[in-house]
């Protein structure tokens, strides 16, 4: 398992569980964030690199399933593996049409949780790969420092050619114009006799 700046963030309100998972992922090398709750993780910044969350379902407050929800509506990509004491098969169905990567019922083997982190974080390396691909180098979005699309890169493209042709019309519109005036001029002596 690559644990090169990859982060698992585990979310649950088990302490024995939190510190558990923990070990487990630090004892491999890999990077780990822990928090009891919702609310904590909302208020922590998001790791850099390619990351997955382990998420408990049943919490205080908000459940894992309405975190779940919420990512996709924020259009927030992010591979989570779900894990419970409490689970049926509603609620892991519910989990999997969302986009869970696995639904584990505590308690789980860790190779099977393993198994499911390197799927997360290979699936979210490969994301990132491939939007960094579709970003041309340097095409950044200045107010807010995003990749464009590759549509939003092809219609400044576009515009950047137009003016650029445009430019060049006029110039040559200009030089024109000033050929045919010299022309129609009287020479020196007869323009500064008429002003």
């Amino acid at each position: 398992m690559s644990a090169a700046n990859s982060t698992v963030l585990v979310i649950d309100d088990d302490p024995n569980v939190r510190a558990s998972v923990g070990r487990l992922l630090r004892s491999l090398g890999m990077n780990v964030q822990l928090f009891a709750s919702i609310s904590e993780f909302l208020k922590s910044d998001p790791p850099k690199g390619p990351t997955c969350l382990v998420l408990d379902v049943r919490l205080p407050g908000q459940s894992g399933l309405d975190l779940q929800r919420e990512l996709a509506a924020a259009n927030k990509e992010l591979p989570i593996i779900f894990i419970t004491g409490h689970g049926d098969i509603p609620m892991s169905v519910q989990a999997m049409k969302g986009g869970a990567i696995e639904f584990l019922t505590k308690p789980f083997r860790d190779q099977d949780l393993l198994d499911a982190i390197e799927l997360g974080l290979s699936r979210d390396r490969a994301r990132r790969e491939n939007e960094e691909a579709l970003a041309p180098e340097g095409a950044r979005d200045r107010d807010s420092g995003r990749a464009r699309t590759p549509k939003q890169t092809d219609c400044l493209r576009y515009r950047h050619r137009r003016s650029d042709s445009e430019g060049a019309s006029q110039q040559g519109d200009a030089k024109n114009e000033g050929r045919l005036a010299s022309r129609a001029r009287p020479n020196g002596r007869q323009a500064q006799a008429l002003v």
